[in-house]
C-alpha cells in the first residue's frame, strides 16, 4: 500500500472513529463472505461493519485519540462495527450473530471513548432497548405522580366526610329536638 493510500485509510478509519458513538472489535477468522453479509445485513441501521487491517486501525485509533482502545487485540483477522445508532441493539445484533455462527469472536470495543471488554460487550448487549427503558421510566413517573395526586386529595376527601358527619349529626339533633 502506497503512503498516500495508508495516509487516506487512517484518515477515514479515524473519521469513522470519531463519528461513531461506539466501535466493537471482532475477530472473523473462518466466516464466509456469505456469513459477513449476513452480518453486514443484520447490522444496518445501527451499525457498518468494515473488515481493517491491524497496523492501520491502531494507528487510525490513536489519531483519533483512542490510544488504549484495542491495546493488545489487534491480532490475526479483525473487523470492526462502527456503531452510528443505538449501541444496545448493535451489541445485540453481533452477539446474536456470534451465537449462531460461534467462528465470530467479539473481543472487545469502545463507547463514548472509554473501552470496553467482551464482557462488557455482552452486558450491554443484555440491556432493553432505548424505546423499552422509556416505556418504564414513563410508567413509573405515571405511578409516582398518580400514587402523588392520591396524597394531596386524601386530606380534602378526609376534610369532606368530617363535615359531611358534622352536617348529618348537627340535622340528627334538630331533629330530634323538635
Amino acid at each position: 500500500m502506497a503512503k498516500a493510500d495508508k495516509a487516506a485509510a487512517i484518515a477515514e478509519l479515524a473519521d469513522k472513529f470519531r463519528g461513531s458513538s461506539a466501535a466493537v472489535l471482532t475477530e472473523y477468522r473462518g466466516l464466509t463472505v456469505a456469513q459477513l453479509a449476513e452480518l453486514r445485513t443484520n447490522l444496518r441501521g445501527n451499525a457498518t461493519y468494515s473488515v481493517v487491517k491491524n497496523t492501520l486501525t491502531d494507528l487510525a485509533a490513536k489519531e483519533a485519540g483512542l490510544e488504549s482502545a484495542f491495546e493488545g487485540q489487534l491480532t490475526g483477522p479483525n473487523a470492526i462495527a462502527f456503531v452510528e445508532g443505538d449501541p444496545v441493539e448493535a451489541a445485540k445484533g453481533l452477539r446474536n450473530f456470534a451465537k449462531e455462527h460461534p467462528l465470530l469472536v467479539i473481543k472487545g470495543g469502545i463507547l463514548d471513548g472509554k473501552p470496553l471488554t467482551a464482557a462488557e460487550i455482552d452486558k450491554l448487549a443484555q440491556l432493553e432497548s432505548r424505546e423499552v427503558l422509556l416505556a418504564k421510566l414513563a410508567g413509573a413517573m405515571k405511578a409516582q405522580l398518580s400514587q402523588a395526586v392520591y396524597l394531596f386529595a386524601a386530606p380534602l376527601a378526609q376534610t369532606a366526610r368530617v363535615v359531611d358527619a358534622l352536617r348529618a349529626k348537627v340535622e340528627a339533633e334538630g331533629s330530634d329536638e323538635s
